[in-house]
């Protein structure tokens, strides 16, 4: 069951991360919470230890590329919730 949370980002952030999500046809709230598992299920102590920075960092400043298959959004979304089961 997917849960709502407001976050609040840096304008530009936001725009260059919804510019890039919709580039690689997945939605921003999907996005966020792939870096967020990442980052709950890693055994790193601190923010600092973890790779995903430097990724986060790229997206955004737009210099990562992030590679899906291209499928749609219900695809997508059917394949999501069929994991979740």
């Amino acid at each position: 069951m997917d849960a709502k949370i407001t976050l609040s980002f840096n304008e530009a952030v936001a725009t260059k991360a919804k510019k890039y999500a919709e580039r690689n046809n997945v939605s921003l709230s999907r996005l966020v919470e792939f870096l967020l598992e990442k980052v709950t299920s890693s055994g790193y102590t601190s923010f600092e230890e973890f790779p995903v920075s430097d990724w986060v960092r790229q997206v955004a400043e737009g210099e990562a590329v992030y590679q899906t298959k291209s499928r749609s959004r219900k695809a997508l979304k059917n394949e999501y919730y069929a994991s979740k089961k």
